[in-house]
């Protein structure tokens, strides 16, 4: 799907939000959740649309993306874990589901995103996309 980031741990704010990296080039995550390839819950892994200059981050390629798409997250010392992508949504930025945050159940891999409408006067875009992959098998 064209998204190449290096992946860093990333925890919450202190408003308990989720940190998102400060580079745009550069994918957070969530270090409080399972990893890629976990056999249980939701891997999240976050990043930018785009940065202040209006240069294009690397989540940017998330808005092409759809179901049946293949993800591969590289993994150090260990084989990639591969995904299909299976559903993608937009949600108010306040509104993300907690699902999206499980540390139970099927394995997904969560990628989120910023989305549409950009507000400037209210700290600027005011929507997450979410995109879901489950594991590919065999």
């Amino acid at each position: 799907m064209g998204l190449d980031a290096r992946v860093r741990p990333v925890g919450v704010t202190d408003a308990g939000d989720m940190t998102v990296p400060s580079d745009p080039g550069v994918a957070g995550w969530y270090r409080f959740g399972p990893a890629p390839g976990s056999a249980r819950g939701s891997s999240v892994l976050v990043g930018h649309v785009d940065d202040d200059t209006g240069a294009l981050g690397a989540f940017a390629s998330l808005y092409d993306v759809k179901p049946g798409d293949r993800v591969e997250v590289r993994r150090a010392g260990a084989e990639p874990a591969r995904y299909r992508v299976t559903a993608r949504s937009t949600v108010p930025k306040d509104a993300l589901p907690p699902s999206a945050f499980r540390r139970s159940g099927p394995p997904v891999l969560t990628l989120i995103t910023c989305a549409p409408p950009f507000v400037p006067e209210e700290g600027g875009y005011r929507a997450n996309l979410i995109v879901t992959a489950e594991p590919l098998t065999g």
